[in-house]
């Protein structure tokens, strides 16, 4: 049995609000992510998927339990240099991901630099190879961020964390800001380059339809809670809790098909029995 490349154990998450309060953003959450694959976690807005990618980023150490990366603890915010290659970030904003004070060349080299990954004579030819890689033309190294679209912004964050030549990539929304022709090429560029590079994506979204052609594991989250998880396939077809029920009764239709399928979800994600609570 393959082991998981990275596992979180049991891990919560609390902070302090304006007013003083504890909010619990996670409580005991367990999931892993196997090599190769992707693991979608989905939620609504504060369900607590942006601080499980943090927790997993090292952008803050959780209340309680672990966080592992091929077997080895890596809970905290103090991680070698190593650590930081291996796991990457995809960010929402493909705007905000970029400097726009840097050219695209400079930003995809950074990586490079800052890790010493390969030849210094040859890093411009493998920004080179990276922008084609995402499907981007290697002049556009000469560009600057305000030049592009945000499809484009995103390709280039995509080449920028692919320099690193990580194992783990950590999608957050990647494509939610895109409109949705673009989305579909940005999340074919994606497939292909998990499949290319053999990589693990943990791909954080709410849009289930995203989910349903891009992940082989799918995990709920509702209120920092783990709710349910499993393949996709079977999330999809019999989802257990009322809570999944009514995500897959709000995902956006263009087909006939697709609109039996959602409303399929809104007629039974009326509460009732257990999960209809007091």
């Amino acid at each position: 049995m393959t082991e998981p490349l990275l596992t979180v154990e049991g891990v919560s998450k609390r902070f302090r609000s304006a007013a003083g309060q504890d909010v619990h953003a996670l409580s005991d959450v367990s999931i892993d992510v196997k090599p190769g694959e992707c693991h979608a976690i989905i939620g609504e807005s504060g369900s607590g998927k942006s601080t499980l990618a943090g927790l997993i980023l090292g952008l803050f150490e959780p209340a309680t339990g672990l966080i592992r990366f091929k077997g080895a603890v890596v809970s905290g915010r103090r991680r070698p240099l190593a650590l930081k290659r291996a796991i990457q970030l995809i960010q929402q904003n493909p705007r905000s991901a970029l400097n726009s004070r840097r050219t695209v060349g400079q930003s995809v080299r950074l990586p490079l630099d800052v890790h010493g990954i390969g030849k210094r004579s040859l890093r411009n030819e493998r920004v080179a190879e990276l922008l084609r890689e995402v499907d981007l033309p290697p002049d556009y190294a000469n560009r600057t961020p305000r030049a592009l679209s945000g499809g484009e912004r995103q390709r280039v964050a995509i080449a920028r964390a692919l320099a690193c030549e990580p194992q783990l990539l950590v999608l957050d929304e990647p494509t939610s800001a895109l409109d949705v022709l673009v989305q579909a090429r940005v999340l074919q560029l994606l497939t292909r380059i998990r499949r290319e590079r053999g990589l693990a994506y943990l791909f954080i979204t709410h849009d289930l339809a995203v989910v349903h052609g891009i992940a082989e594991r799918v995990s709920v989250l509702e209120k920092g809670e783990l709710v349910e998880t499993g393949p996709t396939r079977e999330i999809f077809d019999s989802p257990r809790t009322a809570y999944t029920r009514r995500l897959l009764g709000s995902i956006p239709v263009v087909t006939e098909e697709e609109a039996r399928f959602r409303d399929r979800f809104r007629t039974s994600a009326e509460p009732d029995g257990e999960d209809a609570g007091a």
